[in-house]
């Protein structure tokens, strides 16, 4: 930032130059700037993200992923390839308040900004005061005339200027746009937050959804065995009990979907509360699992580049850096305060002879302020503004390991999402055949209803595994790329702020 050079005050009538000796002194301790200059304080860095490379995610294979150094586009979820998704992230990022509200922020951040800056030039104001007066006959009149009782008009133009001597402005100013810079990042991460959950709910219904289609479709299976079995008791081909075996074996089934069902309907309010609407309210985008598209390419980054591209990171070191900052203004708030003060004006008893020659008067001074005695507040404000320092320095190293232990945990989430998905679908592939071949089995007389119950409740239950096992791993991707920061600094609008 520029230091800005003081406003003086041309007044010709001035002979000495003594007035000007010492403005042209306060002028060169105006580039003084008490307090310290921001420095990113050294963190040390792992030398990588994991502990171990992931030896699972670099063999190729039909299922397997594999980490790519790039960029993360801005729209990543688009890599999802689900329409209907990046139509319901278009609606929530217009109609969330969230959004709204870090928005409303920011700008009341660079309004403050703009406000502080105002104080680098100096406060003009003008006034009219008409009066009528009257003067105590025991006192001389003011006016030639001798009149105790007459009109005055007065007008005036005063001008001040505080002189930013020790830099109290600059670093007041400095501050405001660390803290602007810190809702900017806010508002990222806003929008990142927003989005994930949004990502994260649509997946979560996905898989719901098919968790629900796999129960009605066992449901129905059961429905026609027991339909199957009544018929062959008129037969007397089955006893009783083996017709109430199957009837409790579908009783079973039919349990387990209200509390999918319910699943649902919480999972659908909590979509329609991200876009911004009420549960009464009707969505009509519906996502199952068969609507995503597993991106197989997923982003590494160094470990030097996360500092960069998680907006966390970069907001807590803009809150830093206005600690640093604030340390500045309670230094110079100890020191003297110089002010200067001009005032030119004119005044009249008539009118018409207000900015007569012999109406105008002026004065022109300055003044120092020096705090002598306040019961050591100010010291103690810059001590807290020390310590407040110090803490933002801990939780800026803090915000970084969180980030770090974020981005591990999901990566080994993801080696172990594709480990437990290999391991469903064989169990899924080996569970249905297991079933396909007890189903002859039984309709040859060769194993009884009884026999085939335990396999049916298994191949169900490693149905649903799998679905919850595609899901997992469609959210953990997208955690992936939260992880690494979303793309958001590749936006036009930020990448000046990335410098």
């Amino acid at each position: 930032m520029k230091n800005l050079k003081p406003y003086t005050f041309s007044v010709n009538v001035l002979r000495k130059g003594t007035f000007w000796s010492g403005v042209s002194l306060l002028a060169i301790l105006s580039g003084c700037t008490v307090g310290p200059n921001y420095q990113r304080p050294d963190v040390h860095l792992p030398k990588a993200l994991i502990e171990q490379p992931n030896l699972a995610l670099s063999q190729a294979s039909s299922t397997a992923q594999q980490y790519v150094l790039q960029d993360i586009p801005t729209a990543w979820w688009q890599a999802f390839h689900s329409q209907e998704l990046n139509l319901l992230i278009e609606k929530c990022l217009k109609n969330n308040p969230s959004v709204a509200i870090a928005q409303a922020n920011l700008n009341q951040a660079l309004e403050n900004v703009k406000i502080q800056q105002a104080a680098f030039f100096p406060s003009v104001s003008a006034t009219f005061n008409p009066t009528r007066q009257s003067v105590a006959k025991s006192l001389a009149s003011p006016l030639a005339s001798n009149s105790y009782v007459y009109n005055l008009h007065t007008a005036q133009l005063n001008a001040s200027y505080s002189l930013d001597v020790w830099g109290a402005n600059r670093r007041q100013v400095e501050m405001l746009k660390a803290e602007a810079d810190a809702s900017r990042y806010n508002v990222e991460v806003t929008y990142l937050t927003l989005i994930s959950n949004v990502v994260n709910a649509a997946i979560q219904e996905a898989i719901i959804r098919d968790q629900i289609r796999i129960t009605q479709n066992a449901i129905q299976k059961q429905r026609e065995l027991t339909s199957i079995m009544h018929k062959a008791r008129a037969l007397g081909q089955v006893s009783d009990a083996d017709v109430m075996t199957q009837e409790s074996a579908q009783l079973a089934v039919e349990a387990t979907l209200p509390p999918l069902q319910k699943q649902l309907a919480i999972q659908r309010d909590l979509i329609k509360a991200l876009a911004g609407e009420y549960p009464s309210d009707r969505l009509a985008a519906e996502f199952n699992l068969a609507q995503f598209k597993l991106p197989y390419e997923l982003p590494a980054a160094l470990p030097s580049s996360l500092l960069q591209r998680r907006p966390d990171i970069r907001l807590s070191e803009a809150m830093l850096h206005a600690a640093s900052a604030n340390i500045g203004v309670a230094v110079a708030n100890r020191l003297p305060d110089i002010t200067l003060n001009a005032d030119l004006g004119s005044s009249s008893n008539r009118l018409a002879n207000l900015f007569a020659s012999a109406s105008n008067f002026w004065t022109i001074g300055a003044n120092v302020a020096q705090p002598i005695f306040d019961g050591g507040a100010l010291k103690h404000k810059e001590k807290l503004a020390r310590a407040a320092y110090d803490g933002a320095v801990a939780q800026y190293k803090s915000t970084i390991i969180a980030a770090f232990q974020n981005v591990g945990d999901v990566m080994q989430s993801i080696q172990s999402d594709q480990n437990a998905y290999n391991t469903a679908l064989q169990a899924t592939q080996a569970s249905s055949k297991s079933l396909n071949l007890a189903r002859k089995q039984y309709r040859l007389g060769d194993i009884s209803r009884i026999a085939l119950l335990p396999l049916e409740q298994n191949d169900l239950q490693m149905q649903l595994a799998l679905a919850q096992a595609q899901g997992n791993r469609l959210q953990d991707t997208a955690a992936l790329f939260q992880a690494l920061g979303g793309g958001w600094w590749s936006t036009q609008q930020n990448q000046e702020i990335t410098k």
